[in-house]
C-alpha cells in the first residue's frame, strides 16, 4: 500500500469511527508545506451532511489520530482544514518498503485489457509534425498502463484505404496505362514498380488538386476507390506494393522516436468484416435506408443540437473510414478482447468519435462495459501560434524535425562542454537521446488538451524543466553511484532525516504510485512529467547540503547511498514512461 493510502485508510478509520463515511478520509500532499506535510480536507464536505460545524468534526478526527506514533504532528487550520506532518522514523520505515521494493512501492491494479490506437499516419503520405503529438502521448498512455499491469497492445491503426488511393490509382494509370494494373482481364504476375515514398507524395497533391478543380477526375478518383474496396485483383496488387512502399517509410520513422506497435493494422485490415457487420445491424432493426444510404440513428433525448444519423454505406455501396472505424472497434472488442478503447487523436476530430461511439453502443457492438475513450489533444504550434510548418509556410516532415532537434542537442552539447572527448558514435547516440528528449518531454510536460509554442532553444535546454536537464540529473545520479562503488561504500538501511533537504527528498519519493495512477486515470501523462522534475529538483537539492562520499557516519553514508539508488530508480522509471532514454554518462 502506498503512503498517501496508508494515510487515508487511517484517516478514514477515523472517520468511520465517528459515525461518518470513510471515504471523508482521503488524504493529499499539502498545498501549505509550511503547515504540514499533507493534509485531510474531509470535514468540510462532511459536515454538510452531518449538521455539524466542520471544525468540530476536524477537532474530532485530530483527537482520534493525534496519538498514533506515527504522526509528528496533527493540527487544525481554518474552517476545518486537518494538516498532517510524521515522525522521521516512521517516513524512513515507508520509504524502505518502497526501496526494497521491485516495483518501487507501485501497486498492480487490477488488470484490464486495453488498446491504445495512436499514430494514424496515412498510407502513401510520409509522416509530419501533425502525426507527433498522437505518437508521443499514445506511447507514453500505452507505457504508463502496461506498469500498473494492465494487459495493453498500440496500434498504429494506419489510413489506408480511403479516397487517397483511388487518386494515385488513376495518377499512375494516367503515367503509364498500359501496365497489367489497370487491364480487368489481366492473368498472371504483376510487375514490381520502382516507386519511393517520395514520388508517391509528389503525386497526391497533384491530383488532389485536380479531383477539387475537377468533377470527372474527382469521380473517376471515387469509382476507383469502390473497385479497390469491391476486390478488383489489379487495383488490389498496385494497392499492396504502394502500402508495402509507405510501411517501410513508416517504420523507420517510429523507429526513429523509439516507439513501437504490437499491431500495424490499418482501415484495410477490417474490411471483409463490413458487410456481415451491417447485415447483422441491418437484421437487428438498428440500420436504416436513407436517400439510398444506410445510417444509423445516432440521436438521444438530451441532445442540445442535431446529431445527424451515421452513414454506414454510401448509396453506391461504398464505405467511408467512419465505417471502418465502426468495424475496428468490432474486430478490437470480439477478436482482441479488448475492455477499453483509447484514442489518442487531435480534438478537432471530437464529433467523428461521438458519432462512431455513439453508434457502437446503438448497434451493441460495444456493450456499456466497454470503455470508448477519445483522448483528445491540442496543436503543436510555432512561434506565430499558428500549426508548427517549415519556414516556406510547408508541412514540417517528423524526419526533418528530428533532425533539427538533433542538431540542436549537438550544439547545446558543446555549448555545455558535455561529452566532447567521447568516441564520435557515442556522441552522437547522446545527441540522439538528448534530441528526442527534448522533442517529447517538451511536448509531455504540457497537458495534452492544451496547445503550446514549440520552443526549440528551451526544450533543448540543459538547465529549467527540460527533458536535456532530466537526463542529466539521472546521469549524474549515476556518476555518484559509480564513485561509491569505486571507494567501497554500499547502500544501507534508511535512517531518520537529520537534514530538511533529506526529509523533502523522502516525501517527494514516497508520492511515486499516485503520480503514476492518476496520470494513467486522466489520461495525462503531464503529472509524470512534472513530478519527475519535482524529483530531479529536489534532489539536487538534497546533494547540494548533503555531501555524500564525505559523510563520516558510516550509517548516514549508507542510507543516503540508498535514497541516491532508490531517486535515479525512480527517476528512470518516471523517464521511461515518457519514452525517453537515459545515456549511461554524458
Amino acid at each position: 500500500m502506498s503512503l498517501l493510502n496508508d494515510l487515508s485508510r487511517i484517516f478514514g478509520i477515523a472517520f468511520e469511527q465517528a459515525g461518518l463515511d470513510p471515504a471523508f478520509g482521503a488524504v493529499v500532499v499539502s498545498q501549505r508545506p509550511d503547515l504540514g506535510q499533507f493534509q485531510c480536507n474531509g470535514a468540510l464536505p462532511a459536515a454538510k451532511i452531518a449538521g455539524r460545524p466542520p471544525r468540530e468534526i476536524a477537532q474530532d478526527i485530530v483527537d482520534r489520530v493525534q496519538r498514533d506514533g506515527r504522526f509528528g504532528a496533527v493540527s487544525l487550520a481554518g474552517p476545518g482544514f486537518i494538516n498532517i506532518s510524521l515522525t522521521d522514523d516512521f517516513l524512513a520505515g515507508e520509504l524502505q518498503l518502497v526501496a526494497d521494493d521491485p516495483r518501487l512501492g507501485v501497486p498492480e491494479i487490477p488488470a484490464s485489457r486495453v488498446l491504445v490506437d495512436y499514430g494514424g499516419p496515412n498510407v502513401a503520405k510520409e509522416m509530419h509534425v501533425g502525426h507527433l503529438r498522437a505518437t508521443i502521448i499514445g506511447d507514453s498512455l500505452k507505457r504508463i498502463a502496461r506498469f500498473l499491469g494492465h494487459d495493453t497492445l498500440g496500434d498504429a491503426h494506419f489510413g489506408d484505404w480511403g479516397t487517397q488511393m483511388g487518386m494515385l490509382i488513376i495518377e499512375i494509370a494516367r503515367r503509364d496505362p498500359e501496365l497489367p494494373f489497370f487491364d480487368p482481364d489481366y492473368v498472371g504476375a504483376y510487375p514490381t514498380l520502382s516507386l519511393t515514398l517520395d514520388d508517391l507524395e509528389a503525386m497526391y497533391p497533384l491530383v488532389s488538386a485536380r479531383c477539387a478543380e475537377d468533377a470527372e477526375e474527382a469521380e473517376r478518383a471515387r469509382i476507383a476507390t469502390f473497385e479497390l474496396q469491391q476486390g478488383r485483383p489489379g487495383y488490389r496488387a498496385l494497392w499492396q506494393q504502394l502500402h508495402d512502399i509507405s510501411m517501410a517509410a513508416h517504420r523507420r520513422d517510429f523507429a526513429s522516436l523509439g516507439v513501437e506497435f504490437d499491431l500495424w493494422n490499418g482501415e484495410s485490415t477490417v474490411h471483409d468484416r463490413i458487410e456481415p457487420m451491417i447485415e447483422r445491424l441491418d437484421r437487428a432493426g438498428v440500420v436504416e435506408e436513407s436517400e439510398g444510404a444506410r445510417v444509423i440513428g445516432i440521436d438521444e433525448p438530451d441532445d442540445k443540437g442535431d446529431m445527424p444519423p451515421f452513414l454506414v454505406a454510401k448509396s453506391d455501396g461504398g464505405f467511408l473510414y467512419s465505417t471502418t472505424d465502426l468495424a475496428t472497434i468490432e474486430e478490437r472488442v470480439d477478436d482482441l478482447r479488448r475492455q477499453l478503447l483509447l484514442y489518442v487523436v487531435d480534438a478537432r476530430q471530437s464529433f467523428h468519435f461521438e458519432q462512431v461511439f455513439r453508434a457502437a453502443r446503438r448497434g451493441g457492438i460495444a456493450p456499456v462495459d466497454i470503455g470508448l475513450e477519445h483522448i483528445k489533444f491540442g496543436t503543436m504550434n510555432g512561434p506565430d501560434g499558428k500549426p508548427f510548418q517549415t519556414r516556406k509556410g510547408g508541412v514540417l516532415k517528423l524526419r526533418d524535425l528530428i533532425s533539427m532537434v538533433t542538431e540542436a542537442a549537438q550544439i547545446r552539447l558543446s555549448e555545455a562542454d558535455i561529452a566532447q572527448d567521447y568516441p564520435d558514435d557515442e556522441r552522437a547516440e547522446i545527441a540522439r537521446k538528448v534530441g528526442l528528449a527534448a522533442l517529447k518531454f517538451g511536448d509531455l510536460s504540457n497537458h495534452r488538451t492544451s496547445n503550446y509554442l514549440f520552443d526549440l532553444d528551451r526544450f533543448a535546454s540543459f538547465e529549467g524543466k527540460t527533458g536535456p536537464y532530466l537526463q542529466y540529473s539521472a546521469v549524474r545520479i549515476k556518476s555518484i553511484m559509480r564513485n561509491a562503488e569505486e571507494a567501497g561504500l554500499s547502500r544501507g538501511s534508511l535512517v531518520p532525516a537529520g537534514f530538511e533537504t533529506e526529509r523533502n527528498l523522502m516525501l517527494v519519493l514516497a508520492r511515486l504510485p499516485e503520480v503514476i495512477e492518476r496520470a494513467f486515470e486522466l489520461r495525462a501523462p503531464n503529472h509524470i512529467a512534472e513530478y519527475a522534475y519535482d524529483l530531479a529538483t529536489q534532489f539536487n537539492r538534497f546533494y547540494e547540503e548533503c555531501h555524500i562520499l564525505r559523510e563520516e557516519d558510516p550509517a548516514r553514508q549508507a542510507s543516503w547511498l540508498t535514497l541516491v539508488d532508490l531517486t535515479l530508480k525512480e527517476l528512470i522509471l518516471l523517464l521511461d514512461l515518457l519514452g525517453i532514454e537515459v545515456p549511461d554518462r554524458m
